[in-house]
């Protein structure tokens, strides 16, 4: 069987994912539209492709040996944008993760990697395929060598051969370095022959075979202004000729056997993915789960367990590590399936029915004085509730403070913390349940060992993990705020939100019909039926029927994303019906549907779950449902919370949302004058920023200067580049640049913080929020650049915004012990970004007015005062 070789050009593929995808980032604030457009392409190669060899070559630096011959090679290209440049070691790390190699060579660029190694191919006769979006790869095609090139973005590539590029564009390979002698090539600042375009380029090439013939020919070349030219730049041609030639011998120190490829190992790969957030390929990726449990459990140290058959209160001392095993994240639904506590008597696991029929184990569990330290205290605590089983007492939680020591890492399980602790002897959840649809519950005396080994990693690691948030001065900030607040959630999940399914189905009602009038609608414009859902018709229709600009292809055929279809807007009045449809489709399908499947059948509630140990920053997210997300730009979106209603009747829904909380911790934090003073006063803030930036008076603010002023304030708190503005804005980056330049000039004291918190970082390896929660910046000093700018903007976010999550965390404990203190029947339901939601009887609204912003208002005292709206109403929406 012949060998396979597949050579991707690095820097070319991740630039070109990078602007053909939108800015995004995952949940720690990491950009990776770049990283998850090559990988998928990548993941596609490997499929399609099925090498043997295999390697991803990258450019080495901005100076190469061309530079010697033209120094303005490449010049006049605009600076990477840092939101890619901190791309580039997270494509590393997810080719490690799949064991393909990379290489770069210092003063070569990736063309001539790839240029010399598939030469080396070529003479082993291997079958290589080249992968890049740099047309002057194409000078490397073959019988042996086929180049893909990418088609604005990435989702398609071109192959050329030999006989496809005398087909279509009418030269050989050997003629494409010739061809850019004479036209030249902008983009890496190659001159060629002015007046000489791909055309003229091609005829004088079809006549004459090389550039060396077409100026032995001068005088047989017709056209007074092209031979003066080609008379007059000959040097700029020939030399152009010698910049864009690739080099086939580069001294690359990697040989051709070392980039043998078998395949990648799932578990690294997964690993990679949920690090960077791509749960899509996740869930692409096959389960593998791990069939050998027995064999790996008998060779673990034996340990003493005993299966406990009455619960009696001799077993506690009032000091225990308690685990609740659940399988599944979903602890409002999964099943207890043993219980394991230790303590200094002995290793005890309790089946589910002896402990949840218990008086002995309930007496425990409820009572405040038995200390217990559990794992998950909010899981430990909806668990038991579900089984009428209030525990209290609970003193240490070690997903917490391993979240709080470790911020960075995601993975906090049991097993996980002991490895990084140094204790080995348990085995991982899935190698003992498997994972996906192979999950199952082994045998008792295997589930038991296993319970009780993680229980026994709970009760020995207490100790030194409480040590350790002293020493980072964290214990305060555990204690009193994240372990308090993990009780709160837990009551308010427990409790869920109520929902008027009767209204979410007529609210999907009206949608299916303004779906359908807009179905109707569209077919008039498009003066036929066809599947609206289908991109391949829906592109027959746009693009050969009504004649719109093509803007993208795809392999099947016409690209109808939203990208495209919103370029497409003001071409046809069919365009913006079609992206309407769209968001209906959306709303229907994953807010209205998606409700109404994870609504209690009994009690009519959601019950979705707080993610208190995941973001770097604290924040708070919620999943199943994710009720932090539903849209709310379009009427239609926000509609879907007049279904969020007060679990009883003559009840109302309150809500209390901080207004600019960020923006008033920045002003704090950095303490600048100006800033400070516009909060007290009371002045809007993005008006004056406007006044501030464009140097006008108050009554000279426009509505678009005011959106400008407001995007660069919130832009400033997360570190934003001029090209992150520039998207944002639809401007240049030019004119980004010079928004930030004067929002800088006018707000000092805020640069001075930014430039402060960055040696602050590069001292200590860490930033901190105002109680002391910690981010880690290992990256802070590196060499590299890409990775050290990505460091120094988090380090300017992190303190804002983990400063505001903090404020929203305290308030919410101060809010739930105030209600408490009053003897209020108010309770909190949810809590989504800056807001908070309570559902109370209408004769307490008088009481929440005077109570709520006052509590929220003055949880902490910074030196400008937090500012809290608040309104109510019968349904969330009316509350908003």
């Amino acid at each position: 069987m012949s060998n396979k070789l597949v050579l991707i050009d690095g820097n070319s593929i991740l630039y070109r994912a990078f602007f053909a995808l939108p800015l995004l980032n995952n949940d720690k604030g990491v950009y990776t539209n770049a990283v998850y457009g090559f990988t998928t392409m990548l993941l596609r190669i490997l499929e399609e492709e099925k090498p043997t060899h295999m390697l991803v070559a990258f450019d080495a630096g901005k100076t190469t040996f061309r530079h010697a011959t033209y120094k303005e090679y490449k010049g006049g290209r605009q600076k990477t944008p840092p939101e890619l440049s901190e791309q580039f070691p997270l494509i590393k790390e997810v080719l490690d993760a799949f064991s393909i190699p990379h290489y770069q060579l210092e003063q070569y660029e990736a063309d001539d990697i790839i240029g010399t190694l598939s030469a080396k191919g070529q003479d082993k006769a291997w079958d290589i395929t080249v992968i890049s979006g740099d047309k002057d790869m194409l000078q490397l095609v073959s019988d042996q060598v086929t180049v893909s090139l990418t088609k604005k973005g990435i989702s398609n590539v071109e192959k050329y051969t030999p006989s496809y590029m005398v087909e279509n564009m009418e030269i050989t390979p050997e003629q494409i370095i010739d061809l850019k002698a004479l036209m030249g090539d902008s983009s890496d600042n190659i001159p060629g022959v002015p007046g000489v375009g791909e055309k003229t380029a091609t005829k004088l090439l079809k006549q004459y075979e090389t550039l060396e013939k077409v100026y032995d020919h001068l005088d047989d070349i017709s056209g007074k202004k092209l031979k003066e030219n080609l008379v007059n730049y000959k040097d700029d041609a020939f030399m152009s000729k010698e910049l864009v030639t690739i080099n086939r011998s580069s001294p690359i120190t990697i040989s051709i056997d070392e980039i043998a490829y078998e395949d990648y190992q799932e578990s690294k790969v997964s690993t990679v993915f949920k690090e960077l957030g791509f749960q899509s390929l996740l869930n692409k990726m096959n389960d593998n789960a791990d069939d050998g449990v027995e064999a790996e459990q008998a060779a673990l140290t034996e340990i003493d367990v005993t299966i406990v058959e009455e619960v009696t209160e001799k077993m506690f001392t009032g000091n225990e590590a308690l685990v609740v095993e659940m399988l599944g994240d979903n602890y409002h639904q999964s099943a207890i399936e043993g219980l394991g506590i230790v303590n200094e008597q002995g290793s005890y696991f309790i089946p589910t029915e002896v402990a949840l029929t218990s008086k002995a184990f309930k007496k425990w569990a409820e009572d405040e004085g038995n200390k217990k330290s559990v794992f998950d205290a909010k899981q430990t605590l909806v668990a038991l509730l579900r089984h009428d089983i209030h525990i209290k007492g609970i003193t240490f939680d070690m997903l917490l403070t391993s979240y709080l020591l470790n911020p960075s890492d995601n993975h906090h399980d049991i097993p996980a913390i002991g490895q990084r602790m140094g204790k080995t002897d348990v085995l991982f959840d899935e190698e003992v349940y498997g994972k996906g649809a192979k999950i199952k519950v082994p045998e008792q005396t295997v589930l038991a060992e296993h319970i009780v080994r993680k229980t026994n990693i709970l009760y020995g690691l207490k100790d030194e993990m409480e040590e350790q948030l002293k020493s980072n001065e964290q214990d305060v900030l555990c204690k009193e705020l994240e372990m308090p607040l993990t009780l709160i959630l837990g009551e308010m999940e427990h409790l869920g939100v109520q929902v008027d399914t009767a209204r979410l189905e007529e609210i999907g009602e009206g949608l299916k019909g303004r779906l359908d009038t807009l179905k109707q609608e569209v077919y008039e414009l498009a003066g036929e039926i066809f599947n609206i859902n289908s991109p391949k018709q829906l592109g027959v229709v746009l693009f050969e029927n009504l004649k719109l600009p093509v803007i993208k292809k795809t392999k099947t055929g016409y690209s109808t994303a939203a990208d495209v279809l919103e370029k497409l807007e003001s071409e046809h009045e069919i365009i913006p019906k079609l992206l309407l449809y769209r968001q209906l489709g959306k709303l229907q399908s994953t807010y209205i549907e998606g409700l109404l499947k994870v609504v209690d059948k009994d009690t009519n509630k959601i019950h979705t779950r707080f993610n208190q140990a995941l973001t770097q920053t604290g924040r708070l997210s919620s999943i199943e449902p994710n009720l932090q997300n539903i849209p709310i730009r379009l009427e239609e979106g926000r509609k879907i919370r007049q279904a969020f209603v007060p679990a009883k009747k003559d009840w109302i829904m309150f809500s209390a949302d901080y207004s600019q909380i960020e923006l008033r911790v920045l002003a704090h934090i950095a303490k600048d004058e100006k800033l400070v003073a516009a909060f007290k006063a009371g002045l809007d803030i993005h008006t004056q920023t406007a006044m501030d930036v464009f140097h006008v008076d108050k009554a000279d603010v426009t509505d678009n200067m005011r959106r400008q002023a407001k995007a660069v304030n919130f832009g400033i708190v997360y570190g934003i580049s001029d090209y992150g503005l520039s998207q944002n804005l639809g401007i240049t980056r030019k004119e980004a640049k010079q928004f930030i330049e004067r929002y800088f000039a006018s707000y000092p004291d805020v640069k001075a913080y930014m430039d402060n918190i960055v040696q602050e970082a590069k001292h200590q390896g860490y930033v901190t929020t105002l109680m002391n929660r910690r981010r880690y910046l290992p990256d802070i000093t590196s060499r590299n650049f890409n990775q050290r700018s990505f460091a120094e903007r988090t380090a300017m976010n992190t303190p804002i915004q983990g400063s505001a999550a903090d404020v929203i965390k305290k308030a919410m404990i101060d809010l739930h012990g105030k209600l408490i203190d009053e003897k209020l029947e108010a309770r909190m339901l949810l809590q989504v970004h800056d807001e908070l939601i309570i559902e109370a009887p209408k004769e307490e609204l008088d009481q929440l007015i005077e109570i709520v912003p006052a509590i929220m208002e003055h949880t902490v005292a910074l030196n400008v005062p937090l500012k809290v709206d608040y309104s109510y109403g019968k349904s969330w929406f009316d509350a908003k």
